[in-house]
């Protein structure tokens, strides 16, 4: 497709789709979106909500840790996101002694606010459409393999280039991220201002923040605090800086005005967040590939490791403060993978696939575009020739990579290598590095109990999904020395290992062995996971290189089809800065069934279950439930508000998203989506999709009322 033809259809999206679906760059919203948000109820300037020129909206909206999204809600740099985002720091923090998770945290001072190793928050300073720089780049340097125009490491040289050129300063704070979109039919780039020293502030308890755990997870109706409080740090200058104890917190350019009036059933809303990733432009079969593998995987594998780890958790406090964020990061996106599969069925989203193909196949037969039928077709044969590939990779990265943790251990290649070398330099320096890694791999949340236990039952369900004949190399170890065992051989990895114990390793490392480490079965594993893993890489490449081009040109077509038949033109989600948009509103998952748009305190009372773990309540939240103790954050008939839905087209990354009212005002704070939706990564259904978020007046109810940090409440700026 010509570039110019290209860029009309983006500039042209008809106002005809429905205003509530798509994922929207903040780049394009005067020319695409703006006429619609403010017919649907937008009371502000588009402006104000994303303009390259001045301070904006835009300009609160971080993204928190890499993997979800924050706002600012106060001069200071106190940032608001999920529980579920925090969760990890907040089980950074806790031990034994001070079980933060269990009990909550809350800094009553700016002393007492807890340093998060590893944490970043970003802001995208500016968001640049470069398609013709880096088009024009793509045509004068060499590319003998066709791949450039989505090669990360190219694009990176490409956005220095370009960064040199406009005289756009970096260093180890502000940085630059050049992707591509629609299939690479356009290039964005964006200017990032990284944060790294970022101390916990607050959290509820899990009761509050996590009630309704797995079970309510992905569910709807929801009735938990989802929410923990971060600060910005920065040098007395007021520059990004990394922790030091006298940094000081950030004066921020922009932070949101906070609104506690009522919300309604058809109010307008916006979100702001970084999406992760969905996959809107699939051709049917590879929504099949996707449900056979990657979602069989996780329904499958993590639900073994979920019961093992459950056992182990239960057992005692260290062990469940250990495993809590473990757990979890895999028991989010278990029941994702088992209710998008449902969903996918029980909507026809097949078939759904299927007329959308037809539709563009004759939209090529019509303007005389036969490439569209080729990347059809290649796109079918690849996915056909890929499937027992991918469904082998899946289980080695959830089964070995992700399952036992042990295929995590430091790499011993350099060491091996100047053993075997006897070069007594590189000796030193690879023991003294091994030693280093060593400290990281044994940290405080690792269990070699545990991990032998879920080893066990991992490694035994890999050997019942994948053939003999075609398993990873390990398996010739297992069945030559231990029978086929694999508990046998899990057990000697633990028992012989140099890595079975800190002081194991220490000792090795005192008199380090060639022959050892070559035998050493922990090692011969980790090695074997890697390569196998690559090895399947490997055999499809040819077939991931020619799908790339395939789906440019797919991702073309629908474009153009798409700009005929008046419908929403998007890029899928990648991590990018995106809006969306849609009104507050109930739903029918079923016939003769209705979740309301909201829920609230009552609700948690009704589900409250002292035996069970997910449903605890605790004492101080159900004295002032029932003195009916609000203050001024209840409902005008009362009752205190917990959660509500809109219907705004979020996905993974989206968690922690500002959702603004029609002023721009901050209302809520999203969290997940609906069970009904989970399709939305592949199609997306304005009938039953919804994003669940938490009401702002319960945040601040929290804050205030249960926890007594009114002093977070008194540096916010909060209008009725």
């Amino acid at each position: 497709m010509k570039k110019t033809l290209l860029f009309s259809m983006l500039a042209a999206c008809s106002l005809a789709g429905y205003a509530d679906e798509g994922m929207w760059m903040l780049t394009d919203l005067k020319k695409q979106n703006a006429a619609v948000m403010q017919d649907l109820g937008l009371d502000i300037s588009i402006d104000k909500v994303y303009c390259p020129d001045s301070i904006s909206l835009k300009d609160a909206v971080v993204h928190f840790g890499g993997g979800c999204t924050g706002e600012v809600v106060s001069s200071e740099g106190l940032v608001l996101t999920n529980h579920h985002c925090g969760y990890q720091y907040i089980q950074q923090h806790s031990s034994v002694e001070h079980d933060y998770l269990t009990d909550g945290f809350w800094a009553m001072s700016r002393a007492e606010e807890l340093p998060c190793e590893g944490l970043t928050i970003t802001f995208i300073d500016r968001i640049l459409d470069v398609t013709d720089y880096v088009q024009e780049q793509l045509k004068k340097d060499d590319d003998p393999e066709g791949l450039n125009y989505l090669s990360p490491s190219y694009l990176s040289t490409v956005a220095e280039r370009f960064a040199k050129k406009e005289n756009i300063k970096t260093d180890d704070f502000t940085v630059l991220e050049l992707k591509p979109f629609y299939g690479a039919n356009k290039y964005y780039l964006f200017v990032k201002t990284v944060y790294k020293d970022i101390r916990m502030v607050g959290a509820p308890p899990s009761s509050i923040g996590k009630f309704g755990a797995d079970t309510d997870n992905w569910m709807w109706p929801r009735h938990c605090g989802d929410f923990s409080i971060f600060r910005i740090y920065a040098s007395k200058d007021g520059k990004p800086a990394t922790y030091a104890a006298d940094n000081v917190p950030l004066k921020v350019k922009k932070h949101l005005t906070i609104n506690m009036g009522s919300i309604k059933e058809g109010d307008f809303t916006f979100v702001m967040g970084f999406p992760g990733r969905n996959w809107r432009y699939m051709i049917s079969d590879e929504v099949e590939e996707r449900m056979q593998t990657t979602n069989f995987m996780r329904d499958t594998v993590r639900g073994v490791r979920l019961r093992v780890l459950g056992e182990e958790m239960a057992k005692d406090a260290k062990t469940r403060i250990q495993y809590a964020a473990k757990y979890a990061s895999s028991a989010n996106y278990w029941k994702n993978a088992i209710g998008m599969n449902e969903g996918l069925v029980s909507l026809k989203v097949l078939d759904r696939k299927k007329d959308e193909q037809k539709r563009l196949l004759a939209f090529g037969e019509e303007t005389g575009n036969d490439s569209y039928r080729q990347a059809y077709e290649t796109i079918k044969q690849i996915v056909a020739k890929r499937h027992d590939a991918v469904y082998h990779q899946q289980a080695i990265y959830e089964a070995l990579m992700l399952g036992t943790e042990f295929s995590k251990i430091p790499d011993t290649d350099k060491l091996l290598a100047s053993l075997e070398k006897n070069d007594k330099k590189g000796i030193k320096a690879a023991v003294a590095a091994l030693d280093e890694q060593g400290k990281k791999f044994f940290n405080k949340d690792y269990s070699t109990a545990v991990d032998r236990k879920v080893s066990k039952q991992l490694i035994a369900l890999y050997a019942q999904l994948i053939p003999a004949g075609q398993r990873i190399s390990i398996f010739k170890l297992i069945d030559d020395k231990f029978g086929g065992n694999t508990d046998a051989f899990v057990d000697a990895c633990f028992d012989k290992s140099i890595f079975r114990s800190p002081e194991a390793l220490a000792a090795f490392l005192k008199n380090p062995n060639a022959g050892k480490l070559k035998n050493d079965p922990m090692v011969q594993y980790a090695k074997s996971v890697k390569e196998g893993y690559k090895a399947m890489d490997e055999a499809m490449k040819a077939e991931t290189n020619a799908y790339n081009r395939a789906h440019k040109t797919w991702v073309a077509g629908m474009l153009a089809l798409k700009q005929k038949e008046g419908k929403a033109i998007y890029p899928d989600a990648n991590s990018t800065l995106r809006l969306t948009y849609g009104k507050i509103g109930s739903y029918e998952p079923a016939d003769g069934k209705e979740y309301l748009y909201y829920t609230t305190l009552k609700g948690v009372m009704e589900k409250e279950d002292p035996d069970n773990p997910e449903f605890v309540v605790s004492p101080k939240l159900k004295e002032l439930y029932e003195k009916k103790d609000f203050g001024p954050y209840a409902m005008p008939d009362g009752r205190m508000p917990v959660c509500f839905v809109t219907a705004t087209d979020n996905t993974g990354g989206n968690s922690g998203s500002p959702v603004f009212n029609a002023k721009g005002e901050l209302i809520g704070v999203g969290f997940d989506r609906n069970y009904e939706g989970l399709t939305g990564d592949i199609a997306y259904n304005p009938q039953l999709q919804r994003a669940a978020c938490v009401d702002i007046r319960y945040v601040l109810f929290v804050i205030d009322k249960y926890a007594g940090a009114k002093h977070l409440i008194d540096e916010m700026t909060i209008v009725r």
